[in-house]
């Protein structure tokens, strides 16, 4: 067992606050991003063994997905995918996220490269509701800019 003075205690001001997220497409700042997520879902194939109840797995690939939610006061996503695809332009961008909360020790920052947004939502709205934009899409591959 760890000695209790090597363990550092986890204070209330070590989680990093998702409000102080900030994301970049294409190298604009998106000033209403609400929220981000990017993840990697790994690909296995199940291996069968011999007198095993339980099969074992191999990692075969990788898939690069996310999505970000935006407060809709522009038609930013419309100018950005629709413009490309009436021009028959390969619909790809990329995407900077920085996660840097001033209570923390430092600043997390990956690029995501070969963004594929997977729809583009024209209209979507409801009386007296504050419109927001759903945005899932793929990546190919991520560099770490800075991490924590």
């Amino acid at each position: 067992m760890a000695d209790k003075e090597q363990v550092k205690q986890i204070l209330g001001t070590d989680g990093i606050s998702g409000t102080f997220g900030e994301l970049w497409l294409d190298g604009e700042y998106v000033a209403e991003l609400e929220g981000f997520q990017a993840k990697i879902d790994f690909k296995k194939t199940a291996i069968p063994r011999p007198r095993q109840m339980i099969d074992a797995h191999k990692t075969t690939g990788a898939e690069g997905k996310g999505s970000c939610t935006m407060t809709k006061v522009s038609s930013r996503m419309t100018k950005l995918i629709g413009v490309r695809m009436k021009e028959q332009k390969t619909i790809s961008f990329e995407i900077i996220s920085k996660l840097d909360d001033p209570d923390n020790v430092g600043a997390e920052r990956i690029r995501y490269m070969g963004v594929q947004f997977d729809d583009l939502t024209l209209a979507d709205f409801k009386n007296g509701e504050v419109g927001k934009i759903e945005a899932p899409f793929t990546f190919d591959d991520f560099d770490p800019i800075d991490l924590i």
